[in-house]
């Protein structure tokens, strides 16, 4: 994308909603000096590995990486903040995907090793997470087992000291410049997610090998995990043996919120670019943004930003200050920012005309970027789902009461 500075601070008036406080108006005034350094200018997305290691060295430096690590080890906090992530992710979006895809695997692919990783294994790690001199990476889905995680094959079975395991993983985010994994892998016969646990692998692992490299639209680094009689020590096994599929739903509980986040970012720069673009193009003795047409689609626009807004903090606060359990609220904010952020794109490109398919440019790489924030860490069907069966488990509201 193109060089365009964000919203002024003072302008985002989303930052005095009662979602957020003092702290969070001054870390966002630090992700603004970082995107308005350069940094983001001229990012080379025919070369992703390249790129993505530059963009996690200087968000490490930048202190943004902060806010992927409890305040042990450098953060913000003495937790991880939903908050915090959710609107580092949705400036960097707004800037540059890639940046944001960069800071959101620091936390996501390091994310297990903070809640269940021993003393030593987290002093090793997660400093280094934060400065952004390593590297780390989530492997979860397989080939037949993305959704539906109870169909994982990949096995690990003990032998001896050793863990002995077999398989692949695909669709791996930082697959191939990973310094570190967090795998997921049947350790037991116990049936459907009870038998999985998980480990800590190295690239350099012997029977460790990056089967392939895997395109996609929007690009990043991506690939297929392959595990031939891959040795590994007891002692890598995180948390306890059969919960790694608990560990793993834990961790995207925590960072899920943030994929609203990122579709957030991108929705405000699609909606800021084309009311620039409405405000300038004449046609027909006016301008765009005279026509009624186009005011009741920014009015539109504007309403889809604000209600996934709405949902989106609302499930990061809920976590944050509450501390209770929003496996619902994230669930609805994901769906509802990605689809919601989805149209307001489409609309943006339908405004732009002919020059808003234009390969290269902001709507076309935006268009890019938000088709695929709907599908991975769980498409949107699957949302549905997972909100429709709590209020079937638990009620709502009112509804609940009555019960």
């Amino acid at each position: 994308m193109h060089r365009h500075t964000f919203t002024p601070l003072h302008q985002r008036d989303y930052l005095d909603w009662p979602f957020f406080d003092p702290g969070h108006r001054e870390f966002m005034q630090s992700v603004d000096a970082f995107a308005d350094s350069g940094t983001l200018d001229n990012v080379d997305h025919s070369n992703v590995d390249d790129a993505c290691r530059r963009l996690v060295a200087a968000l490490g430096h930048s202190g943004i990486l902060r806010a992927c690590v409890p305040g042990q080890f450098g953060g913000f906090g003495p937790a991880i903040e939903s908050r915090r992530l959710v609107l580092a992710r949705e400036a960097l979006a707004y800037r540059n995907g890639l940046a944001d895809f960069s800071l959101a695997m620091q936390g996501l692919g390091s994310g297990p090793i903070t809640l269940a990783g021993s003393d030593a294994l987290k002093n090793a790690v997660l400093p280094k997470v934060m400065r952004g001199e390593l590297i780390p990476a989530f492997a979860l889905s397989e080939k037949e087992a993305g959704s539906d995680v109870a169909g994982m094959s990949t096995t690990a079975r003990l032998e001896g000291s050793n863990y002995v395991i077999n398989g692949e993983k695909t669709w791996i985010s930082n697959g191939g410049i990973a310094d570190i994994y967090v795998l997921f892998a049947r350790s037991s016969d116990a049936p459907g997610t009870r038998g999985i646990s998980a480990f800590v692998v190295y690239p350099d692992d012997p029977g460790f090998s990056i089967a392939e490299r895997i395109d996609v639209m929007a690009p990043h680094p991506l690939a297929t995990l392959r595990f031939n009689n891959m040795r590994i020590p007891s002692d890598r096994l995180l948390g306890a043996s059969g919960e790694g599929f608990k560990l793993a739903m834990r961790t995207l509980d925590i960072f899920r919120a943030s994929v609203a986040g990122a579709a957030l970012g991108f929705a405000r720069r699609a909606f800021d670019e084309v009311t620039a673009y409405a405000r300038s193009r004449r046609l027909f003795g006016a301008t765009l943004s005279d026509m009624q047409l186009t005011q009741t689609r920014l009015g539109e626009m504007a309403s889809l930003i604000d209600s996934a807004a709405l949902l989106t903090y609302r499930a990061a606060w809920r976590r944050d200050v509450q501390q209770l359990s929003t496996t619902r609220e994230t669930a609805m904010a994901k769906m509802t920012a990605t689809e919601n952020a989805q149209t307001v794109i489409d609309t943006a490109l339908q405004l732009f005309g002919a020059r808003g398919v234009r390969v290269g440019g902001v709507t076309e790489s935006l268009y890019r970027e938000i088709r695929a924030l709907r599908i991975y860490e769980g498409a949107t069907e699957v949302q549905k789902m997972i909100v429709a069966r709590d209020i079937l488990r638990n009620g709502i509201g009112l509804a609940k009461q009555a019960a």
